[in-house]
């Protein structure tokens, strides 16, 4: 991103001055998981392609590399219906996969998958802002957790609360593959009035959120809120072609790797300020843009 496309990309944010009413930020909130369960109620399996992608850019993916080699063990959050889950098992023949969802209809789609075995994949219906991740999968056993398009399906306020869920079942030294919407990105940019919620958090036409991270805002909740180390936290853009649609435009994606460090105590002293909302904490705090994910 050069100095011009930031300057022309705030000018363009800052034209869009007004915020959605706080009834409705709150619905919006509150019913994150019930619209993304109409979401695939309305599109199945159909929308999203299969990450075959996910190993050229994490290269812990990769059969062959470190993990790969200790039979390891991943997490995927945010399943959807399972694009990232059946290239990874098909590249990895010792990989064993967890992967939740917040969506029941989403997890019901990876199970009545043909190449679903309970034998290498375990697939469950989990809101991690609240569901305690430890109550399915064992703490600190996990190599591997990927977050792949996750976060920003998330409000802002509760994503604190996600990354303390991870840190209690992530392995001391096991690793987050982190990739979501940046701020800039095409998506946010055409956002039409009457769909922000407040600073780089919007609504779509379906009533899912999309936030658009910086490095500060993931150095913030892996590092300073979840104790973790910082191994790679960054900007990458791709080109967008469309020749039928005249889009010739850029995708901007904040792609990040943090590991837990090697001493738990230091996840603990980090995370003592944060804690995990059960239900009825979470009912009290609570009061269509372009997808390529």
């Amino acid at each position: 991103m050069d100095d011009a496309f930031v300057a022309r990309a705030q000018e363009t944010l800052a034209k869009d001055t007004s915020v959605v009413p706080e009834f409705w930020q709150n619905k919006y909130k509150t019913e994150a998981s019930v619209n993304w369960d109409k979401f695939y109620n309305r599109h199945t399996t159909n929308f999203f392609k299969d990450r075959h992608w996910t190993d050229r850019e994490f290269e812990e993916l990769r059969p062959g590399h470190t993990f790969s080699e200790q039979n390891p063990v991943l997490l995927e959050i945010g399943c959807g219906v399972g694009n990232f889950i059946w290239p990874v098992l098909e590249r990895n023949p010792n990989l064993k996969v967890f992967a939740c969802d917040f969506s029941p209809r989403a997890v019901g789609f990876v199970k009545a998958h043909e190449a679903y075995s309970e034998d290498r994949c375990h697939a469950f219906v989990c809101d991690i802002t609240k569901d305690r991740l430890s109550d399915t999968i064992p703490p600190h056993s996990v190599d591997i957790v990927s977050a792949i398009f996750v976060f920003s399906a998330l409000p802002p306020e509760k994503q604190a609360q996600a990354v303390k869920n991870i840190t209690e079942i992530l392995k001391p030294g096991g690793r987050v593959l982190f990739r979501d919407y940046a701020m800039y990105d095409l998506a946010q940019l055409r956002f039409k009035p009457g769909h922000k919620l407040e600073d780089n958090l919007y609504v779509r036409q379906d009533g899912t959120l999309s936030y658009y991270f910086t490095v500060e805002r993931l150095r913030e909740l892996f590092v300073q809120h979840g104790g973790m180390v910082e191994q790679e936290n960054g900007y990458t853009v791709k080109r967008l072609v469309n020749v039928k649609k005249n889009i010739d435009s850029e995708r901007i994606f904040a792609q990040a790797k943090f590991q837990a460090p090697i001493d738990s105590s230091a996840i603990d002293e980090a995370m003592a300020g944060t804690r995990l909302l059960d239900t009825s904490d979470a009912a009290q705090s609570d009061g269509m843009a372009m997808r390529t994910d």
